[in-house]
């Protein structure tokens, strides 16, 4: 594996993320929303690094399954999320690609009637976008390459990583 974004960077850019996301929240009722498995690392640091009382839900998306590097059939589970009525929202992913996911959530969310809906994804592979779509906030913009590390996983490994790395094709076990 070769590391494409250090610790330190990571750090760094989640505190100037939260830190924007009061700024643009402030004195209004958040509810952040965390899509697992993937988000489960950014959403603990970013609700740390936003400075506002806020509501947390989670929502389990999944196109991947075991070895897969290329996504699969979209499965949404909504039983972990909130009462979103008339509240503003925050979803957070690990990363956007081709922006299917995000664009099927917004569909699935907004039939939950909230206030507003904006997205924060710590990775973007801006040359990948399939929809009319873009991240509100976003960490990192990132070349078209599977990554892992920082919540983001393969075959379920590497997850605890704390930077991000690009799996090279050495790494992925065809077995």
């Amino acid at each position: 594996m070769k590391i494409l974004i250090p610790e330190q960077s990571i750090r760094a850019r989640v505190a100037d993320l939260g830190s924007s996301i009061a700024r643009d929240y402030e004195d209004r009722r958040l509810t952040i929303l965390g899509v697992l498995t993937g988000s489960i690392v950014l959403l603990a640091d970013l609700i740390r690094a936003i400075d506002l009382p806020l509501r947390v839900g989670l929502i389990q998306v999944s196109s991947y399954s075991g070895r897969a590097t290329v996504p699969g059939e979209l499965t949404i589970n909504d039983k972990l999320v909130p009462d979103l009525t008339g509240r503003d929202v925050l979803l957070v992913d690990d990363i956007f690609d081709t922006g299917r996911t995000i664009a099927s959530l917004y569909d699935r969310i907004n039939s939950f009637r909230p206030r507003s809906l904006r997205s924060a994804v710590l990775l973007w592979k801006e040359n990948r976008c399939e929809v009319d779509l873009t991240p509100d906030y976003h960490g990192f913009r990132i070349p078209n390459r599977f990554v892992v590390g920082y919540g983001l996983d393969y075959d379920d490994e590497y997850r605890h990583l704390p930077y991000i790395a690009v799996l090279e094709e050495a790494d992925i076990d065809d077995g």
